[in-house]
């Protein structure tokens, strides 16, 4: 293939899949046929752009080529035939009209109805996450399977339930009427941390961390806020932030074996400072438009990323801060990453408290990290045998091999501090 062709296909395909497959759901009304259209005009480009050279508006030939393409299985489908009239009509407009060139504002419309259709309540957060990924990311079945560790038909079937559920129940394609748009704002925001969360720390399987995820979800939230101005909402604000800062530790969170560095060993000085002084503005702006938990937690992660050394972290303002969060957004994680930073400002014994009451609580019982932090506290206070413990509690419940492989060298360490846990 012609290389300049090949470029073309491939960067149009990564920057503009989401408002094509968003504008061609507008035209014809169908998850499935607008998806499958548009990768058969994708493919199309392949074959013809070579021979013909790249259009001069490149997303208008998709466009109109993909609407052609659903046009013609439109016909084919008999219960379809009475909207055949009015679709064949609007198809009938040439690619050169500015119909797809500049109207920026409506191909940003029908991205923003799309990310609400697919984040609808009615869909479970699985449907949501993947539909999210597939129809508005561009990615692949098979990508978006191997990111959630589940067999390549499971992901399919879950995707195509959730496009048949949108059809059967006649989910709207559509923002939210103003009264409604919070609610389901909320579900939106909720669905793209998911699939942050997943590629910053990946619950199982072999690598800790999946990069091309987590920038997915920076790209979503970046489009959502360009996509709500001039006046996007504080949570929005304070979850691109949050992302953001995390985001900006990646270099340093895994040493060059592939394994977990905790906060307070990595090297600052691989942390991307430039992301950093991007999001610390974000985190005001979102905190006087509030806050909701979303702006807490980023207030949070910005004085992590403040402290130029571990000992410099202003753990009794992270304190407090958590103490606003368990209010705006009672659970029992947010508690026992209170209890990490009680445990810096008063010490383990006073954590050890918080974690043993989530604990005796029952509602963390699958969750390594509660274990693997009550050994911690215990590690700290010298009692070594019952962290050994806690650590074996927390190996038989983690997935991820990176968080293993740190947890159970934390564990060797204890054995070799006190012979008397040697295993056997």
């Amino acid at each position: 293939m012609d290389q300049e062709a090949a470029a073309a296909v491939d960067a149009l395909y990564r920057t503009d899949w989401g408002r094509i497959v968003a504008t061609l759901i507008r035209l014809v009304g169908d998850f499935e046929v607008a998806e499958d259209a548009a990768q058969e005009a994708f493919a199309a480009a392949v074959e013809q752009w070579p021979k013909s050279g790249v259009p001069d508006f490149p997303r208008a030939w998709v466009i109109q080529t993909a609407r052609n393409k659903a046009i013609d299985r439109i016909r084919r489908r008999a219960k379809f035939e009475e909207k055949l009239e009015t679709y064949t009509l609007s198809a009938s407009q040439p690619a050169e009209e500015p119909d797809y060139h500049d109207r920026g504002s409506e191909i940003s419309d029908d991205r923003l109805r799309l990310i609400f259709t697919c984040c609808h309540p009615a869909l479970s957060i699985e449907a949501q996450v993947s539909l999210t990924l597939r129809t508005l990311c561009g990615l692949e079945t098979d990508q978006i399977a191997r990111a959630f560790l589940v067999p390549e038909p499971t992901m399919a079937q879950r995707i195509v339930r959730a496009k048949r559920k949108i059809r059967t129940t006649g989910i709207s394609y559509a923002v939210p009427e103003k009264d409604a748009l919070s609610e389901r704002l909320d579900a939106v925001l909720t669905v793209i941390y998911l699939i942050f969360n997943e590629g910053y720390a990946s619950t199982r399987g072999a690598r800790l961390m999946k990069a091309d995820i987590c920038r997915e979800a920076i790209r979503l939230c970046r489009l959502l806020q360009t996509l709500m101005a001039p006046d996007p909402p504080g949570e929005l604000i304070g979850l691109l932030a949050l992302m953001l800062l995390h985001d900006s530790r990646r270099n340093a969170r895994l040493d060059d074996a592939g394994d977990l560095v905790v906060l307070e060993k990595q090297d600052r000085g691989q942390w991307d400072r430039q992301q950093i002084a991007e999001a610390l503005p974000l985190v005001d702006q979102a905190l006087r438009a509030g806050p909701g938990p979303f702006a807490v937690e980023a207030a949070i992660a910005g004085l992590h990323c403040q402290a130029e050394r571990a000992a410099d972290t202003d753990w009794p303002q992270i304190v407090r801060l958590y103490e606003v969060l368990e209010r705006l957004k009672p659970s029992p994680i947010v508690s026992l990453n209170r209890a990490v930073a009680v445990a810096m400002v008063d010490g383990p014994s006073a954590a050890l408290a918080i974690a043993d009451k989530l604990i005796a609580a029952g509602e963390l019982d699958h969750y390594h990290l509660v274990h693997a932090t009550r050994a911690d506290f215990l590690r700290r206070m010298g009692s070594l045998a019952e962290a050994a413990a806690s650590y074996e509690q927390a190996l038989a419940l983690v997935q991820n091999e990176s968080e293993r492989r740190f947890l159970e060298r934390r564990l060797r360490e204890l054995r070799s501090a006190d012979g008397a846990l040697s295993a056997p």
